[in-house]
């Protein structure tokens, strides 16, 4: 078993900047990841809300980070990580392979795509059915598509589809977008986007190729039912947290970890940031204040107690 000061769940933003925090504050740390290391930046095209950094794209911006933290020594294994088992003085965290022991631990869990629950869209997966248009949307040149949702991520993933597609409806359930103006105000500028209000997604249908060739859509205002022809259909209606390693050993609240304002959760060796938890903002710059304090306040703790 390997024992650390820190072990940090998560090499999203949240996790980067904490161990970015914890190599400068010289303690002994480790960020495990399963995936990719730069959580829902590798998702997203392009950034323009950051401070200092007018416009990056979200690969490019999750590799300085990672970048910035490996230069401090900031140690990244990529594990997932299995069970998790908070102690009194301690916390026991187990990957398919190893074991791990630590003082504290810092959860940047982040969260998944949540989906339509239609018919035909598990069916059609990966056959026109995406959850991420930077992924994907090379796959669909010349193409037209729809995207499903009305926040900022619907909107920013129809811009970067766009370059790729002949033309991008965004089909909203409501009569209004939800996003920031200035996501609306660029989507509005696209030519080759269009906008569909008060309509819902209630299958996703396929042609004789065993790819998606259509949807039916439910018109809220007109009460009925209709087909929309596409080649793709991109879902961007928010996010399921991923607490599970948690469930019952902390509180949590709608699926999201409960912290104070320390980041700390209600077992006191157990630190949460960024999307994972309660009323995170869901803004790059938010979830690496989020790692930084968690840092930061977990660091405090091993002071006192050497």
């Amino acid at each position: 078993m390997e024992e650390y000061d820190i072990v940090i769940v998560g090499a999203g933003v949240a996790g980067l900047s904490a161990a970015l925090y914890a190599a400068r504050g010289g303690a002994k740390a480790v960020v495990l990841e399963k995936d990719a290391p730069g959580g829902q930046l590798m998702l997203t095209e392009s950034i323009e809300n950051y401070p200092g950094i007018e416009t990056v794209g979200g690969v490019e911006l999750a590799q300085q980070i990672l970048a910035h933290a490996t230069k401090f020594g900031a140690e990244v294994r990529y594990e997932g990580v299995k069970e998790l088992d908070p102690q009194d003085d301690h916390v026991i965290i187990k990957t398919k392979d190893k074991e791990y022991k630590a003082k504290y631990v810092i959860l940047g869990l982040g969260s998944n795509p949540r989906h339509l629950n239609v018919p035909g869209e598990d069916e059609y997966r990966g056959k026109g059915v995406s959850y991420c248009a930077t992924c994907d949307g090379a796959f669909y040149k010349d193409m037209e598509c729809i995207i499903v949702g009305g926040g900022d991520s619907a909107l920013d993933e129809g811009i970067a589809l766009a370059k790729h597609a002949s033309k991008v409806t965004i089909i909203h359930r409501r009569d209004e977008f939800t996003a920031e103006k200035y996501m609306i105000d660029l989507a509005e500028k696209n030519p080759k986007i269009e906008f569909m209000f008060n309509n819902e997604v209630k299958e996703v249908r396929g042609g004789d190729d065993e790819k998606v060739d259509r949807v039916l859509l439910y018109d809220n205002k007109e009460e009925k039912e209709h087909e929309f022809p596409c080649k793709g259909v991109f879902v961007f209606i928010g996010y399921i947290p991923r607490s599970e390693l948690v469930e019952g050993k902390v509180d949590l609240d709608g699926g999201y970890i409960k912290v104070n304002q320390q980041m700390q959760s209600s077992h006191p060796r157990v630190f949460a940031a960024g999307d994972i938890r309660k009323d995170a903002v869901k803004q790059v710059i938010a979830s690496g204040g989020d790692g930084a304090t968690a840092a930061i306040n977990v660091m405090h703790h091993l002071r006192k107690e050497k």
